[in-house]
């Protein structure tokens, strides 16, 4: 039977440096109503992103900020119980926007049917959703990826990351490094996801591990940190090198911000390093379900989720997530 209230989380106040607890705030609500061409969806497990913390400022961005006082959003997969749409029945499963709550009313033209049968629920928010698409978007179209380069890919423990250093190895990358911030998951990416070499970035400044790790240099860098990370690829670079700028993680809670501060060798180098958002790559969508669809069907791709239970627990998680505890994706599941 469905519920009259239900509950959700709203952001308290906006975060200055790391979010905190009190950043967040769980709150009863009526159920939603739908309009016509509406669904209701009981949301069984939702995503947090690194995305959303610059959601949490204030200021124009490339996606609308988080409003204070009002319900997050963000990636989730769920059953549907109400329908007012063609082409959607109770007990559908689907994909869409609205997470952080436990029931969400979605307009069906935001919403993507998916196959519980075919792969885990959580997939289709990590390793077969937007982490997924990015990584391979990222290394195969921004960063121009082409067989017998040497990959290097930070951050590659967690959702992107680790499907963009498998995608390059299967593609036939001659060399595969990863660097990650635990020695666990330096082991996960070696043994695990077959990388060449990986280190943690807490062991010493990076360009000296980059250095160690990549002693012919590297031509592709996917960049999910920034800041030395950054800087010791630009070092690491050979000649017409190329970086697919996903993100920058290192700068994300700091009031403080660090940049590279050798860009002047992009010059000599002729390196191309170009930032990008995954919604611009939607004609890669067929491509990339068939191809990486087709190395976890085989078992040629691994992945791991850290998966917290509780609509109440997901601000941890999200917390968690930005202090790098998640290994893999970081899902909640409500």
């Amino acid at each position: 039977m469905t519920p009259s209230t239900a509950r959700e989380i709203r952001l308290a106040s906006r975060p200055e440096g790391f979010p905190t607890p009190e950043n967040f705030e769980l709150v009863e609500v009526p159920l939603p109503d739908i309009a016509d061409g509406g669904l209701l969806v009981r949301n069984q497990v939702m995503s947090v992103d690194p995305y959303m913390r610059g959601r949490m400022n204030a200021g124009k961005s490339y996606v609308e900020p988080f409003e204070v006082g009002h319900a997050l959003d963000g990636g989730a997969v769920g059953e549907v119980v109400a329908s007012k749409a063609p082409g959607f029945e109770v007990g559908d499963t689907v994909l869409h926007g609205l997470g952080w709550r436990e029931y969400a009313a979605v307009d069906a033209a935001h919403a993507t049917k998916v196959d519980p049968r075919a792969a885990p629920i959580g997939a289709y928010l990590g390793v077969l959703g937007m982490p997924g698409m990015t990584a391979y978007a990222g290394l195969l179209e921004v960063a121009a990826f082409k067989e017998g380069d040497v990959v290097f890919v930070s951050g590659a423990a967690g959702a992107v990351g680790q499907v963009a250093g498998q995608v390059a190895r299967l593609r036939g990358a001659g060399r595969v490094i990863g660097s990650a911030g635990s020695d666990a998951k330096v082991k996960y990416l070696v043994e695990e996801l077959g990388f060449d070499a990986a280190f943690n970035y807490k062991d010493g400044p990076v360009g000296e591990l980059l250095a160690q790790a990549a002693p012919d240099g590297i031509d592709v860098y996917f960049d999910n940190v920034g800041g030395d990370h950054l800087e010791a690829a630009i070092d690491s670079f050979n000649l017409y090198g190329r970086a697919a700028l996903c993100g920058a993680i290192s700068n994300y809670n700091t009031t403080t911000p660090t940049g590279p501060r050798n860009v002047g060798l992009a010059v000599g180098k002729r390196l191309t390093l170009r930032g990008f958002l995954v919604h611009d790559h939607k004609h890669l969508q067929a491509d990339f379900v068939r191809e990486v669809g087709g190395w976890i069907a085989s078992g040629e791709l691994r992945y791991q989720e850290t998966v917290t239970e509780g609509l109440d627990r997901a601000p941890e998680a999200f917390i968690g997530m930005l202090r790098g505890e998640n290994l893999g994706k970081a899902l909640v599941t409500l």
